[in-house]
């Protein structure tokens, strides 16, 4: 399950940022989460909750911000959303699609105490 080595990283970036502002604990961490990036959500969450045990963000809320899935169909020359990867163009049925958003993860932002 790589969704606890995200939650692993995830910890390492919002206490690093809490410590250098003099945070005492982290109330709450926003995650941007795109529809390609291949991340199952209730896993991560699952990993949160277990990864900032014992951490300034023990008692965090986890908000996941999902995005959808972009791309650019060659075939169609235009931008197209995708629900998952492998799916074809929902405009043309190509799968000649090149991913332009939606496949990334990355803490939006952290509120500290």
């Amino acid at each position: 399950m790589h969704e606890m080595a995200l939650a692993e990283s995830v910890r390492e970036i919002v206490e690093e940022t809490a410590r250098t502002q003099g945070a005492r604990r982290i109330a709450a961490v926003r995650l941007e989460v795109g529809a390609l990036a291949q991340v199952e959500t209730a896993a991560l969450r699952f990993a949160f909750e277990v990864v900032m045990q014992g951490s300034l963000a023990a008692q965090a809320r986890l908000e996941i911000v999902e995005v959808d899935g972009q791309a650019w169909c060659m075939s169609c020359s235009r931008p197209v959303a995708l629900a998952r990867r492998g799916d074809g163009c929902p405009q043309c049925g190509s799968f000649q699609l090149q991913v332009s958003g939606g496949d990334r993860m990355r803490v939006l932002d952290i509120e500290i105490e």
